[in-house]
């Protein structure tokens, strides 16, 4: 099918590209009961009663909070260049950023993410996980993954993170040397997760570097302006449907080698989990949805690793709210009728509702376009 070009102006033409909020899954003729609905995940030999990832920000991921999320069926994402690898007792800076003004929030974000981050407490913040007996995974960005990574493998990780705005398998530079991320992932013993991709092409090489799972979007979708700093954005619902082509053809071209898909940024709420899977996704990233659970570390507010980038902030530290405990956010009961609570159970029931078992038969679900206004 011929891809459409809109002209922007005699010199320039763009795709048309579609958010999660411009697109519906449509009822088919078959339902199911949700009891007889599958939402499990499996990645490598790592299996999970859902398809959700905590997101590595430390509004979201604490030791703790990801040994819940663990112990409720999902995956937690611990942030390795974090406060809790910088600091002995971070509890006083979280509290601290919760309460900054507006104004100052920036500013004094910086200084605190400046402390260097510690070797011996990211293997004490991945011990802390491993003896809570759930799946131990962690995240670095690109930048910091070439200096800390060992640490990161002999702590006895499960799950290797490399997350950042855009990750791409060829980075060049003048000035270091860049991070081959072929050569490095076929020297480790542990599944990668790298993105975040936005392109069919960018998708492709990094499934090509051996990689287990690619992110899909730029990450703190909330707590994000990068769209406004930098001019860059991935509308998600395309850019998924894009990455999952990618897959597909990756699949053929290795022989059987099937990557997995994870959204990762703008999946707010669970008709965006609903979508990003009937896009095509394995599972979600959640970052904004976990931050409003009681039990988050960021106390009601919500910040990502771009809001204290020590030159160029493309992040800002944003108030969601604390709506319930971890427990209801995922699995109910709902308190709300606007998608914050219990969005396991919704996904259950989109699916039952069209008909399909399993996470993996719902990528298949009929999608159409219907732009939906909020107001």
């Amino acid at each position: 099918m011929p891809v459409t070009e809109i002209e922007i102006g005699r010199g320039k033409r763009g795709r048309r590209a579609y958010s999660f909020d411009e697109i519906a899954v449509v009822p088919s003729r078959r339902t199911r009961d949700p009891e007889d609905v599958s939402v499990s995940w499996q990645i490598d030999a790592y299996h999970f009663e859902m398809p959700v990832l905590g997101a590595p920000m430390d509004s979201v991921m604490s030791p703790t909070t990801a040994v819940a999320l663990g112990r409720l069926g999902g995956l937690g994402v611990l942030d390795l260049e974090g406060v809790w690898t910088r600091y002995d007792d971070p509890e006083p800076y979280l509290d601290e950023i919760a309460q900054l003004d507006p104004v100052r929030a920036t500013a004094r974000m910086q200084q605190i993410y400046a402390e260097p981050i510690r070797p011996e407490l990211i293997t004490e913040r991945l011990r802390e996980l491993r003896s809570a007996g759930v799946t131990v995974a962690g995240a670095l960005s690109p930048k910091h993954t070439q200096t800390h990574w060992r640490t990161v493998v002999d702590a006895g990780v499960d799950l290797f993170v490399i997350r950042g705005t855009t990750v791409s398998a060829e980075h060049v530079s003048s000035n270091t040397e860049p991070l081959n991320l072929k050569r490095f992932i076929y020297e480790l013993d542990v599944p990668v997760i790298v993105g975040g991709a936005a392109t069919y092409t960018a998708a492709l090489h990094l499934m090509r570097t051996g990689a287990a799972g690619v992110l899909v979007g730029f990450g703190g979708g909330a707590a994000h302006t990068t769209r406004r700093t930098l001019g860059l954005h991935a509308p998600m619902a395309t850019a998924i449907a894009d990455v999952a082509a990618a897959r597909r053809d990756y699949l053929d071209e290795s022989g059987g080698r099937y990557v997995h898909v994870i959204a990762d940024g703008g999946v707010g709420t669970s008709g965006d989990v609903v979508r990003a899977i009937a896009c095509g996704s394995d599972a979600v990233m959640l970052g904004a949805a976990l931050a409003r659970a009681a039990e988050a570390p960021g106390a009601g507010f919500h910040w990502g690793p771009e809001a204290h980038h020590q030159s160029l902030p493309r992040g800002e530290r944003v108030a969601v709210g604390v709506r319930a405990s971890m427990a209801e956010i995922l699995h109910g009961p709902g308190r709300a009728a606007d998608g914050t609570t219990n969005i396991i159970g919704a996904l259950r029931r989109a699916m039952a509702t069209t008909g399909y078992s399993d996470v993996k038969e719902f990528q298949r679900v009929e999608v159409v376009v219907a732009p939906h206004s909020h107001a």
